[in-house]
């Protein structure tokens, strides 16, 4: 089974380590643009001081010389402060894109590592909401909200420190304010966080229902399902709707009582020092230097109360990334894996083998399955529906772990091989072929980046495809969209086996290669199939006569079970199922052929 992160919720604290941890390899840029802050905040509070100056020792002093001095000073100030904010908002900006697009990366490549199982019980559009909304939001919170937040910070600081040299009796004041400003954060933060999840889990199902819609758009359309489907999604937004609701409402609560309780602090500050300016205990100079800051410790709160909104938001999208992040595949990986021969011939064996899907843990895939496959032979597996044929390419490939019995390839057992190293000694053609929205030469090359044109073309020709890739308007540099949506199905399928073909290894997994194709180039690809599985180990889930009656060994299975071994004329006479079999599906194509 899937392994989960621990039940307990993640802190605040534990998610934003997390995430501030992702700038440590970007410490000297991160220092460049702390010191860029520090300075641009600097720069603005000493306008404060300016201002103090220029009232009590220009204006009031009636001192015109030294009004035109601090009028220059006023502007250099302001020229090294908006440097200063230049240098702040481009590397925290480059930082918020480089951060988010580590996590894209680093979660992308621990997806790459994880087994079917993760996905069959994933919906891929939620996946993909977590790649771009998720990572979206935390990129906003490292390149503007942190920046914003330590501005404000410094900002903060700053002016309480100043306005305690200015008054130290309306500073007092002042700070009686600060743990009414943590009562709202603490109450409305948290269900700020808990909603953002639950808006962020909606937009991800979203997401999801548009994925699966979109690239199914066939049969939607096929059965008309457009309008069920448009109601259907319209009901979805509703749920984001009503889940941001909430998350708005709680959100809003926090910056207005924030904002009311700063306001209302630096207005009755504001009176209270009035009254010492007119009993000349303050001048009116200090005054409004202590206003200004008191101003900008005000916008500080704010700006912090604002970005506190985001980041509880941001816990959500960190939370949800970092499920992904901790999601450990069920398959285990040896520290010391076996090397295999340098030269793989496909010996295979199977004893006891049994396994059952993490969806259906009552019901065995595979019970008990026992089979032996020499080097160089040709064997077609044949049973109805839920017989095990898929299953039994799916654990020689290790996707799954077996539950019991064991499986060895050339005598060494799966388990104790690097599965790198294992998967590439197959080549497989699956009966749906896969098809990457890329060009032609990627797709043929798929399996062996390294091949040349030449070998491609090659290829291409075995599989009976160059003439067809010829047609298109750039040939083998055609791109042939999502899924292969400009190519026919006998098309892909030939692309496929020019994949298989030019990967050129030991074993060969054919899922029945050729039944997407026409009678005609049927014909073609099988006689590239013929001399493409000559001496190799090939295993053949077989559909079709033609494909059974050339086998060296043909299996039987039936509710995970091997039923029957044998040749088709011996199987013909000895076993009921295959009869069955080759009465309804293969008596038309044995008539033909014959």
């Amino acid at each position: 089974m899937i392994k989960h992160p621990p039940a307990k919720t993640p802190t605040t604290r534990t998610l934003a380590s997390w995430l501030f941890g992702q700038l440590i390899p970007y410490k000297s840029k991160v220092l460049v643009a702390m010191l860029a802050l520090l300075i641009s905040s600097g720069a603005w509070l000493l306008l404060g001081q300016g201002i103090k100056r220029t009232i009590d020792d220009g204006f009031i002093a009636n001192n015109p010389s030294l009004l035109n001095q601090m009028l220059w000073v006023v502007i250099g100030i302001a020229l090294v402060g908006s440097l200063a904010t230049y240098l702040r908002f481009y590397w925290m900006i480059w930082l918020g894109e480089r951060v988010s697009a580590d996590i894209r990366q680093n979660v992308y490549r621990h997806l790459l590592t994880l087994s079917p199982a993760f996905f069959a019980q994933t919906r891929t559009g939620e996946v993909i909401s977590r790649f771009t909304a998720d990572t979206t939001l935390l990129q906003s919170i490292v390149g503007t909200g942190l920046s914003m937040v330590l501005r404000a910070s410094v900002t903060l600081l700053g002016s309480l420190i100043l306005m305690f040299l200015a008054s130290p009796l309306l500073t007092l004041y002042v700070l009686i304010a600060v743990p009414l400003v943590l009562v709202p954060i603490r109450v409305f933060g948290r269900k700020v966080r808990t909603f953002a999840k639950n808006s962020q889990d909606k937009v991800a199902d979203v997401g999801a229902y548009i994925d699966e819609t979109l690239h199914e758009i066939h049969t939607v359309q096929a059965y008309g399902h457009e309008s069920l489907d448009n109601q259907n999604f319209t009901q979805r937004i509703d749920w984001v709707m009503q889940a941001a609701h909430q998350r708005i409402r709680f959100r809003a609560m926090l910056v207005a009582s924030i904002i009311a309780i700063s306001v209302i602090a630096i207005a009755w500050v504001a009176w209270f020092g009035a009254q010492l300016v007119l009993s000349g205990a303050l001048s009116a100079g200090e005054l409004t230097a202590f206003m200004f800051y008191a101003v900008l410790a005000g916008g500080a709160v704010a700006t912090i109360s604002e970005v506190i909104g985001e980041i509880q938001k941001a816990a959500g999208a960190s939370e949800r990334l970092l499920e992904l992040l901790n999601t450990q595949t069920e398959l285990r990986t040896p520290k010391c894996p076996l090397a295999l021969p340098q030269t793989v011939k496909g010996n295979i064996q199977l004893e006891d083998v049994s396994f059952y899907y993490p969806s259906a843990p009552q019901k065995p895939a595979l019970d008990k399955v026992s089979l032996h496959i020499e080097a160089g032979q040709r064997v077609a597996i044949v049973g109805p529906s839920g017989a095990g044929k898929s299953t039994l390419f799916q654990l020689l490939l290790r996707f799954y772990d077996i539950s019991s019995g064991g499986i060895t390839l050339e005598g060494r057992s799966l388990a104790d091989l690097s599965i790198a190293e294992l998967r590439a000694q197959y080549a497989l053609v699956p009966q749906e072929s896969v098809i990457f929205a890329s060009s032609v030469k990627d797709n043929i090359k798929y399996g062996r980046a390294d091949a040349s044109d030449e070998q491609v073309i090659d290829a291409a020709r075995a599989a009976q495809a160059h003439d067809f890739i010829e047609a298109l308007p750039n040939g083998y540099d055609s791109q042939l969209g999502e899924r292969g949506v400009n190519l026919s199905g006998g098309q892909k399928q030939r692309i496929a086996i020019a994949r298989a073909i030019l990967a050129d290894r030991p074993i060969l997994l054919l899922d029945e290669a050729t039944s997407a194709l026409d009678a005609a180039n049927e014909t073609y690809v099988k006689q590239a199939l013929e001399k493409l599985m000559v001496g190799k180990t090939s295993l053949v889930i077989a559909h079709r006569l033609a494909t059974v009656v050339n086998a060296d060994r043909i299996i039987v299975m039936q509710d995970g079970k091997i039923v029957a071994t044998g040749t088709h004329q011996s199987l013909l006479a000895s076993n009921d199922l295959y009869r069955e079999f080759a009465n309804m599906q293969w008596v038309d194509g044995l008539a033909s052929e014959g």
